[in-house]
């Protein structure tokens, strides 16, 4: 068996609270806090990016979710102009510094 040697590293700060929780809890899991953080964070990283990538729907709801996919394209009254103009997050759009003031 090979154990791949970790190079690279995360640092973190924490207040006393947050501290004191996750040294308790990796108390209570039998790890280190490191190794309880590391842990806890790639569980949480892999279910944020599962999230986006895949789906589960049942026979009634895959057949419906197939047939509007199956649907030609139609056009959407003023999308097309909506999404051709300037947004918010544009540098030259007057609208982005609105909510500065």
């Amino acid at each position: 068996m090979t154990i791949a040697m970790k190079a690279e590293r995360i640092h973190l700060r924490v207040d006393d609270q947050q501290k004191a929780l996750l040294e308790a809890a990796s108390t209570v899991s039998g790890d280190t806090v490191s190794a309880f953080v590391l842990s806890a964070a790639t569980e949480a990283a892999a279910n944020v990016l599962a999230d986006r990538r895949t789906f589960t729907l049942d026979e009634q709801d895959w057949a419906a979710f197939d047939s509007a996919l199956e649907r030609p394209a139609r056009d959407v009254p003023g999308l097309r102009e909506l999404l051709a103009g300037p947004t918010v997050l544009d540098a030259n759009n007057p609208q982005a510094d609105e909510g500065d003031t």
